[in-house]
């Protein structure tokens, strides 16, 4: 699968593009099945204060591994389509679970993942996330919300909120004033594709309804962090076939990643208190 020109003007001109049903009905129910059959996933999940005292847990970890979450981040549909948009060979950053539950899953401040990323030596916005519907995820149940065309304003000074790093709200504020918001509702299988300097944020889940969604965050490969991190510096990323996705996933092994311990390493957001 390729973006066409259309969905790659849309990502440039409103820093992000939405592609419905990447994956089918098959692929990401064996995901979900996964995800919530996996009990290291769960003991590992961190909480994120909001700031609000709403926890949002979410499980990370740094390199893909061969199981069914790492076809799901190495697979050429997904890659492939991540390299058109960053102009460059890509490398895997990092992929995480947000784990948003009925009734408590907390909020997500207005922020810009490079407002992160930039803490961990990486010198060019040239990054993109990919978020694929593992839950539908609607208003009601705290789906994600947009800036359409806020990644043109460059980065935005974050300051720590709760656990989070939240954007200048005095910018934010602003910033809705002049661009359209959007509610990104999506169907399990969609996959919303963003730009580093996007602004977006999502509201607590105050719905009887899950939303647990799978994020695999990509860094060009000229935008080799200067220095050392929780997050790999540039490691070549073997892609598979998209056929992998649902191979893997049928064998129902164990999804063999190591889960990281973001209360011990994650200081991205810890170090803009120290600035």
């Amino acid at each position: 699968m390729k973006l066409s020109d259309d969905q790659i003007k849309a990502f440039h001109r409103d820093g992000y593009v939405l592609v419905r049903g990447m994956f089918n009905k098959e692929e990401i129910e064996l995901l979900g099945k996964t995800v919530r059959q996996d009990k290291a996933m769960d003991d590992s999940a961190s909480a994120a204060d909001d700031g609000k005292g709403h926890p949002v847990r979410l499980s990370l970890w740094n390199h893909p591994g061969d199981g069914i979450y790492g076809m799901f981040a190495r697979c050429r549909r997904i890659v492939d389509a991540v390299e058109q948009l960053l102009e460059d060979e890509v490398y895997h950053y990092h992929s995480k679970m947000i784990l948003k539950d009925a009734r408590v899953g907390g909020a997500w401040a207005w922020h810009q993942d490079y407002g992160y990323w930039y803490q961990n030596g990486c010198l060019y916005p040239d990054m993109a996330s990919v978020m694929t519907a593992v839950d539908r995820a609607t208003k009601e149940n705290g789906c994600l919300q947009v800036l359409r065309g806020s990644h043109k304003l460059g980065r935005i000074n974050h300051v720590l909120s709760g656990d989070q790093a939240g954007a200048d709200m005095e910018r934010v504020n602003e910033a809705v004033k002049r661009m359209e918001l959007v509610y990104c509702e999506m169907e399990p299988g969609d996959s919303l594709f963003f730009h580093g300097n996007t602004l977006h944020c999502s509201a607590q889940n105050e719905s009887e309804f899950s939303r647990w969604t799978l994020i695999s965050c990509y860094n060009a490969k000229h935008n080799d962090p200067y220095k050392d991190s929780h997050h790999p510096r540039y490691t070549p990323l073997k892609k598979v076939d998209d056929g992998e996705v649902l191979r893997v996933g049928r064998l129902g092994t164990k999804a063999s990643v190591e889960f990281e311990d973001l209360k011990k390493t994650d200081k991205s957001s810890r170090s803009l208190a120290e600035v």
